[in-house]
C-alpha cells in the first residue's frame, strides 16, 4: 500500500504542513512515529513533512475538528468521536472505520490502575474502589474518550459479578464517583492530578499511560492489572476533506499505513499500546499482562448505543453525578 502511495508524490516538494489531532495521552507515541515517518517518507518521496500535533481530551479534540481545527488525520481515543466528526461536518464518510484494517485500529489498550508504591489499601481489583477511604482519580467522561472506557470497564466488571445485572452496574459505578477527588478534563490531566500532585489512592488509567508514569518516575506506583477490563480501541482515520484540500491525502493515507507496518506495530509497542500484530505483541509480552477483555460490541451494542445511553445529556451518566450529588 505504501508503495503505490509514495509513487504518486512529486520529488523536492517543499515541506508540507501536517496536522494529526490526537488524544491526551498520545503526546509520546507520536512524537516517536513522527520522528521515524519521517525519515522513512522522505528517504523515498524527497519530501519533507512539518508535522504539528494536537493532544487533549477526546471529545474535546472532536469538537475542535468540528469547530474548523484543520486536522489532516485523527487519532482518537474512541470510534463514537470520529463517527461525530463524520455526521456532523461530513470531513468524512460514514463507513471511515472499514478503510483500514481492524476497524481502523492499529494498536489497542486496556485500563489499569496505578497505585502507589506499597500498595497502601490493597487494591487488587474493582471491587476495592469502592471502600470508604479509597480517593480515585479518573478523568470527566463528557470530554475524555479515556474516561468513558474507565466507566464501561468498571460497569462490565459489575455486571459480570454473581447475580449482575444492569441496575446493580450502575449502583456500583454510582459508588466509584462517589470515591473520585478530581474529574480532570482529560486523562493526562489526570495523570498529572495523581502523579505529580499527589492526589487520590488510584488512577484508573490507559495501560500505556501507567506505564509511562512508572518509567518517569521510578520506584513511586505500581501498576495492578485486574480481572477483567475492556478492550480499548483506539481509532484513525484521514479527515479527507481537510487532506485533499491542503494536498495531503497520499501523504496522509501513508502516515495511517505506517501505523500497521512492523516498524510502527514496535513503536507502539515501545510506547505501551498492545499492537496488533500478534509477533510484536509476543516480543513484548513481559509488559502486557493477559486478564479477560471484554468489547464494546458484545457488552454494550456498539458506541452509538453507548454514547446515547451513558453519555449524553440526561443519561446515566448525568444521572449519577445529580444522585451523588443527592447523598
Amino acid at each position: 500500500v505504501l508503495a503505490a502511495v509514495v509513487s504518486t508524490i512529486s520529488l523536492g516538494a517543499a515541506a508540507k504542513d501536517f496536522l494529526n489531532v490526537s488524544y491526551d495521552p498520545t503526546r509520546e507515541l507520536y512524537e516517536d512515529v513522527n520522528k521515524n515517518f519521517s525519515k522513512y517518507w522522505e528517504s523515498r518521496t524527497g519530501q519533507k513533512i512539518n508535522f504539528k500535533q494536537s493532544h487533549g481530551g477526546s471529545g474535546k479534540q472532536a469538537r475542535s475538528v468540528i469547530d474548523g481545527l484543520d486536522a489532516d488525520v485523527v487519532t482518537l481515543a474512541l470510534a463514537a468521536d470520529i463517527d461525530v466528526i463524520a455526521e456532523k461536518a461530513k470531513l468524512l464518510p460514514a463507513d471511515w472505520q472499514k478503510k483500514l484494517p481492524n476497524n481502523s485500529t492499529p494498536y489497542t489498550s486496556t485500563i489499569v490502575f496505578l497505585v502507589r508504591k506499597g500498595n497502601p489499601k490493597g487494591i487488587k481489583d474493582w471491587g476495592d474502589l469502592v471502600k470508604p477511604s479509597v480517593g480515585i482519580i479518573t478523568p470527566n467522561p463528557k470530554t475524555s474518550g479515556g474516561a468513558r472506557w474507565n466507566y464501561l470497564a468498571a460497569w462490565a466488571w459489575a455486571k459480570h459479578q454473581a447475580g449482575g445485572n444492569d441496575a446493580k452496574a450502575q449502583e456500583f459505578v454510582r459508588k466509584i464517583y462517589k470515591n473520585t477527588k478530581v474529574l480532570d478534563s482529560g486523562a493526562r490531566g489526570s495523570t498529572t492530578t495523581f502523579a505529580e500532585r499527589g492526589i487520590g489512592d488510584v488512577l484508573l488509567a490507559w495501560e500505556n499511560e501507567a506505564h509511562l508514569a512508572i518509567r518517569e518516575q521510578p520506584g513511586k506506583f505500581e501498576i495492578v492489572t485486574p480481572t477483567l477490563s475492556i478492550l480499548a480501541e483506539p481509532p484513525v482515520a484521514i479527515v479527507e476533506k481537510n487532506a485533499e484540500k491542503k494536498g495531503n491525502l497520499y501523504l496522509a493515507k501513508g502516515y495511517l499505513n505506517f501505523l500497521y507496518s512492523p516498524r510502527g506495530q514496535q513503536i507502539a509497542a515501545q510506547n505501551f499500546y498492545r499492537p496488533r500484530d500478534a509477533k510484536t505483541l509476543a516480543q513484548y509480552g513481559k509488559i502486557f499482562k493477559p486478564l479477560k477483555l471484554v468489547t464494546i460490541d458484545q457488552e454494550f451494542g456498539g458506541w452509538n448505543k453507548v454514547q446515547k445511553t451513558h453519555f449524553e445529556n440526561g443519561g446515566i451518566f448525568d444521572q449519577i453525578v445529580k444522585a451523588n450529588s443527592a447523598k
